[in-house]
């Protein structure tokens, strides 16, 4: 199955392109009003959207003119009675205005998505990286 017919990696497709354009309105539109988000930044979970939409303001915001794209790879996506899970491998890549690559770091991603009357929406995401044992420092590239 391509991402064309998959509407689970459609929202990948989408959340992509929110973050490259820095669309925070497109971006927020793929969670659900009342989604929990376990990001690798800063703070332990994100409950509801307002918060979201504050994380990714300031994300998209702290950008200047830098872009950031994102790669998924690995996909995989299972789909019952209206929820479905998927978990991916994540490379976010920001480039500078000329698509030079100024820095990039590799994350895991999960996510579970509910069927609404508007598409599948995602009321929960997690994002880690593993920690070497030696040093307790995130290992950022797979």
């Amino acid at each position: 199955m391509n991402k064309l017919d998959n509407p689970i990696l459609q929202v990948l497709e989408g959340y992509k392109a929110a973050v490259w354009a820095k669309d925070v309105d497109s971006f927020v539109a793929l969670y659900d009003r009342d989604a929990v988000v376990f990001d690798m930044w800063r703070t332990w979970s994100y409950n509801g959207i307002a918060s979201w939409r504050a994380m990714t303001e300031g994300w998209f915001g702290s950008l200047g003119a830098e872009r950031v794209i994102v790669d998924f790879s690995d996909a995989r996506t299972m789909v019952a009675a209206g929820l479905a899970v998927v978990h991916a491998f994540a490379t976010y890549k920001a480039v500078d205005a000329g698509g030079v690559e100024l820095r990039a770091m590799d994350n895991r991603l999960s996510m579970t998505l509910r069927q609404q009357a508007d598409g599948w929406k995602i009321v929960h995401q997690h994002t880690s990286s593993p920690i070497a044992a030696g040093t307790a420092q995130v290992i950022f590239r797979r």
